[in-house]
């Protein structure tokens, strides 16, 4: 959808989305950015990378393209650049960490068991909605947009 055609209200609920799933995505991809420069850094030569295989890449390989989908896509998402696009890598890797990371987790965490599918499945129908609406008008996408129209109207 033209994010021009979509209302105030709707906009600011996309920014609330974005800014949300986002922000929070960002904050749980820099521990594995940290991680990873370590692993390039060399300290894990010789010792296991501290990160699940889940799809059979190897750990270092796995690691690397979670950090990009949880921090880098997740930032390209919170500032509304190339929206669609960034929304997909932390979706898949949602949808990896729930149905395989966590497959044998129960739903929801609970005092006999700390992890749960809930978080990924959170993070996934975010990243999934903002796929299907794009980021609304308060957007470098959308802002983006406006300019190429002015600089066409302009020709």
């Amino acid at each position: 959808m033209d994010p021009r055609e979509q209302s105030v209200p709707t906009s600011i609920g996309l920014l609330l989305l974005r800014l949300g799933a986002g922000g929070f995505m960002i904050t749980h991809g820099w521990g594995k950015v940290q991680t990873l420069l370590q692993v390039v850094k060399g300290h894990y030569e010789g010792k296991e990378v501290p990160f699940p295989d889940p799809i059979g890449l190897g750990p270092a390989f796995s690691l690397a393209l979670a950090a990009l989908a949880e921090f880098f896509c997740a930032l390209l998402v919170t500032v509304g650049f190339a929206t669609r696009l960034a929304s997909i890598p932390p979706a898949i890797t949602m949808i990896v960490a729930a149905l395989i990371v966590h497959g044998a987790d129960p739903w929801t965490s609970g005092p006999d068991s700390p992890a749960s599918k809930e978080p990924a499945l959170l993070f996934l129908s975010a990243f999934l909605a903002l796929f299907f609406t794009g980021p609304g008008q308060f957007s470098l996408d959308a802002s983006l947009k406006r300019r190429r129209a002015k600089v066409e109207a302009a020709k």
